[in-house]
């Protein structure tokens, strides 16, 4: 039994020598035939890669928005046939607000919201700005740190004070290295006192710069900023995530029951989950990932069947070769592991080095886009293990033809 074993083994890589041996006589034609395989595997890596990074990077911004988050939005108006888009009814008033924070018992946080692009002066300097109004909650809802300061306080937002925390981009823009807590800024000639500065979130939903606003209490910017009497946007916070369909259900009631809408009258807001819009992107980009994996896998078709032509090539250039080994007592299945050996060994050494050009693409391509491509070890093995499969697959028919001639044709062949 020892001895068959060893025999065995000893066919088994005498097989293995002679098929690197045959690859080795040609090796401009086997590092070509690698290629398809070499391309097919580096753009299903870069491509998995890059579409993980942009799933990554939406989880990210969709996490930045808050924990919980519900986002009551006032509904589109139109006139002339024209739709002023989502936000810019006037349908939504401080009243609902309250209302809301009153009468639904899972709300934690609330904070109703209005915004503006204005232009900010102050240290000799004028930046335009994202002026936005918010009440002390906003810092709660949003899950933002202070880097420094105090956010302003209620008291403070009854009062419409001339209070403001900025961030971090603002803050660098208008008073450079100086600390910008006690110091003035102005907007529309109104003064406003620093209290606090955010820390850094970076791009948010949309690709805005999230640090480059200033925050004021929304009373104040009502009042002597933007002269709305409605708000666009309400923002609430959950007690919890299991509550949070309940909420958006109570919601929608109370604000139909205030609104006076009767049932056949659809809303005139629009609330948005965190949970839906996060759900929404991942489907999104996961098709566009599935998509650009599909594609680059056509690839790795392409290249299997350049395989499959090269090794046809070879076993009609080496048909007396095979005659000869069948004539002096080679099994069929062993002339047919050989090729097979060939094929898998042109497979792998193509998906060796497509993963490296896979792994290295990813990094070039996260230099130049705002997002950092994601390489998952799945996606390495998976386009890795398809690449052997289809070298054996496609190697298959060819190492078969080989195993099937019939010696004494194959020894008179020219």
């Amino acid at each position: 039994m020892l001895a068959t074993l060893k025999t065995a083994l000893s066919q088994s890589w005498q097989t293995i020598f002679v098929a690197v041996r045959a690859l080795r006589r040609n090796k401009l034609r086997s590092v070509l035939t690698a290629l398809g395989i070499i391309i097919g595997v580096a753009s299903v890596v870069a491509m998995v890669a890059a579409g993980n990074g942009a799933r990554a990077r939406i989880e990210s911004q969709v996490a930045a928005l808050g924990q919980n988050l519900l986002m009551v939005f006032a509904g589109s108006s139109r006139s002339g046939g024209v739709f002023g888009g989502l936000g810019s009814a006037s349908a939504l008033t401080l009243a609902d607000a309250e209302a809301i924070r009153r009468e639904v018992p899972d709300v934690v946080a609330l904070s109703p919201e209005v915004s503006s692009s204005s232009q900010a002066i102050a240290n000799g300097r004028n930046w335009s700005t994202n002026i936005v109004g918010e009440s002390p909650d906003y810092l709660r809802i949003r899950d933002w740190k202070l880097d420094s300061g105090s956010m302003f306080t209620d008291r403070e937002v009854r009062a419409a004070a001339k209070v403001a925390v900025i961030g971090s981009r603002a803050a660098r823009e208008l008073f450079g290295p100086l600390n910008p807590i006690g110091q003035t800024v102005r907007v529309k000639n109104i003064p406003f006192v620093i209290t606090g500065v955010l820390t850094s979130k970076g791009a948010g939903m949309g690709g805005q710069n999230q640090d480059d606003r200033l925050v004021i209490p929304y009373t104040t910017a009502m009042k002597r900023i933007t002269g709305d009497r409605y708000v666009r946007t309400i923002n609430v916070e959950v007690g919890s995530s299991e509550r949070m369909e309940a909420a958006q259900q109570q919601i929608t009631s109370l604000l139909r029951q205030r609104h006076r809408l009767s049932a056949d009258r659809d809303n005139d807001f629009n609330i948005f989950n965190q949970k839906e819009i996060a759900d929404t992107a991942n489907a999104i980009t996961g098709v566009i990932t599935l998509l650009l994996g599909a594609i680059a896998g056509i690839s790795l078709l392409v290249g299997g069947i350049g395989i499959m032509n090269i090794m046809l090539v070879s076993v009609t250039e080496r048909t007396r070769e095979i005659g000869i080994r069948i004539a002096v007592g080679a099994q069929p299945a062993a002339i047919r592991l050989q090729f097979l050996i060939e094929a898998a060994i042109l497979s792998v050494f193509g998906g060796l080095i497509g993963v490296l050009v896979g792994v290295g693409t990813a990094r070039i391509v996260q230099v130049f886009a705002d997002f950092k491509a994601v390489v998952s070890p799945g996606s390495i093995v998976l386009a890795f293990g398809v690449s052997f499969a289809i070298g054996v697959f496609f190697g298959f028919y060819p190492a078969h033809k080989a195993a099937a001639l019939d010696p004494i044709e194959a020894l008179r062949y020219e």
